[in-house]
């Protein structure tokens, strides 16, 4: 049942949300993947730290990405899952996107 008094099912929440607030360049959304929060992903010299201090601790179902996202000065997303949001909402393309690993990840700034 659809009822705005009920929360998402667990499962709904596929995704870590932290917005860090920024009045100088804009609001940094940063979204991951639930399963990398708290892991390294390496390519070649290219090392990321998925971090909760950075990606957050907050669970987020797909349409609270989105509009986060719709919101958002500066974006960095990872995972497969946070990616496919960005480019559903043609913010970017897949190629615009860069590979640590098997892992999709991007930044969108705006200028």
């Amino acid at each position: 049942p659809n009822s705005p008094f009920l929360s998402p099912p667990a499962n709904a929440y596929t995704m870590f949300l932290k917005v860090h607030r920024s009045r100088d360049t804009g609001d940094v959304v940063a979204v991951c993947d639930r399963e990398l929060l708290n892991t390294t992903v390496h390519h070649e010299k290219i090392t990321i730290i998925i971090s909760d201090s950075f990606y957050g601790n907050t669970p987020a179902t797909e349409d609270e990405v989105k509009t986060a996202l719709k919101n958002a000065g500066n974006i960095n997303i990872i995972g497969e899952r946070s990616v496919r949001v960005a480019i559903d909402m043609g913010l970017i393309t897949k190629s615009e996107c860069m590979m640590i690993g098997k892992v999709p990840h991007a930044q969108i700034y705006q200028l």
